[in-house]
């Protein structure tokens, strides 16, 4: 199932899929190259907007945990760049430890993990659950009905290295995105590398930061295929030292938002775009879909309801929202039965290994889709992401499929270099 836009896509995004297209050698290996720099994160997940004139990453997760939404004809990309990705870190690999979150497990979460440690299997390791909750004390079956096998146990320190009560792993692999903090038990290991790195967790990882870096590659990808980065770059600003319950630092979220709808005017007038451009304020580390809110107008910051402010204030774990980001808000003209839709893509080293689209049928086109009542539809982008057809329509599938997956890359590349950038050892940059 292929979801349509609501009106026939022209303008702008029309000439950059085209562009793409023409430029797909180029492109390539302007990825190559920059992959001769620049490590890409394990693995990572990009929601994308396609507005009909615009498309662009809202959001970058280095914790994906959406395996099991994945078109199963999509897997064995997935197996082959998990190899791939392995094989980096450490090519001898035995062992892989699985670290997912710490605790309320979803029956959907849960089959994330069951089909992450599928892939991983199928690349020659054995793979076994490690849990950072305390109140995990011995091994404890997860409930999941078509896989009763699941079983998380309490991680065991010794010395520099972490493993299970009976095993010792080459790698550790989390899934955990670490909101709560950067746990003791993971730091100044010996010979054992933490994918994705513990700085890549939230507790320390801001969207500003990625976004940032994002718009550095936007930048030199537009420059040297002749694009305007705004096409695919979403404009942004972040402010800090707020507390939307006690009032406090809106000062500085007001006048940033006027100035993005501004530029936004502004961009809006020299495309010819009939719309009414928008702005989403959210925390600058994970939301996962809680406090997104959405203002057309600056005035509205100090008009927000009781829940939007609460919902702004408080993130996962109870931790205080201190910092937001503020976004150009990319609305969506794909849908899928009158549901609103958004693409996902899924990517493993640096590799389109997947994707689906995040379904809404209680969102408007302008708000957030990745909220309670979300449901998901796979598509196999595993060839039409990496396989466009020069001699179809701009709009076939594969076409506009292979534009999601040059979008989504280079997010991946943006993560690489913010990973880099924000990484504690700067001297291993330089």
């Amino acid at each position: 199932m292929v979801p349509h836009l609501v009106t026939a896509l022209k303008g702008p995004l029309l000439e950059l899929e085209r562009r793409f297209l023409e430029a797909t050698p180029q492109i390539e290996r302007w990825f190559r190259l920059e992959w001769q720099e620049h490590t890409p994160p394990f693995y990572c997940s990009t929601d994308l907007r396609n507005a009909g004139f615009k498309l662009a990453p809202v959001d970058t997760n280095l914790f994906p945990g959406s395996f099991d939404n994945l078109a199963a004809d999509t897997l064995p990309l997935a197996v082959q760049a998990a190899m791939a990705a392995i094989e980096k870190y450490c090519p001898d690999a035995r062992n892989l430890l699985l670290i997912p979150e710490s605790r309320g497990f979803s029956p959907n979460y849960l089959r994330n993990v069951a089909r992450l440690s599928a892939i991983l299997r199928q690349t020659g390791l054995n793979v076994r659950l490690g849990s950072l909750d305390p109140e995990v004390r011995g091994p404890t079956p997860l409930v999941l009905a078509d896989n009763p096998g699941l079983v998380i146990e309490p991680l065991v320190r010794r010395g520099r290295r972490v493993g299970l009560e009976d095993f010792d792993p080459c790698t550790i692999l989390l899934n955990n995105d670490l909101s709560s903090g950067l746990p003791e038990i993971l730091k100044d290991l010996h010979e054992q590398v933490v994918l994705p790195p513990l700085h890549a967790g939230w507790a320390v990882r801001r969207k500003s930061n990625h976004f940032a870096a994002y718009r550095d590659v936007a930048k030199r990808f537009g420059k040297t295929f002749d694009i305007d980065p705004w096409l695919i770059d979403p404009l942004f600003a972040s402010c800090s030292d707020v507390n939307f319950n006690e009032r406090t630092g809106e000062e500085c979220v007001e006048a940033r938002v006027e100035t993005l709808l501004r530029q936004m005017r502004s961009k809006y007038r020299e495309y010819g775009i009939a719309e009414t451009p928008f702005v989403i304020v959210k925390a600058d580390a994970g939301t996962y879909g809680v406090g997104v809110v959405s203002v057309k107008d600056a005035s509205e910051v100090r008009k927000l309801s009781v829940r939007q402010r609460s919902g702004l204030t408080v993130a996962k774990e109870g931790l205080e929202v201190t910092r937001v980001i503020l976004q150009e808000g990319v609305p969506t003209f794909e849908s899928i039965d009158d549901a609103w839709a958004e693409p996902v893509v899924y990517m493993v080293d640096r590799h389109v290994v997947g994707g689906f689209y995040r379904v809404h049928a209680g969102r408007g086109r302008d708000e957030n889709l990745n909220a309670p009542g979300m449901q998901f539809v796979p598509l196999p982008f595993a060839a039409s992401c990496n396989l466009p057809d020069a001699n179809a329509s701009v709009e076939a599938a594969a076409n506009r499929f292979y534009a999601y997956g040059v979008v989504g890359r280079l997010a991946l590349l943006a993560a690489s270099i913010e990973l880099e950038k924000t990484d504690p050892d700067q001297s291993l940059y330089g």
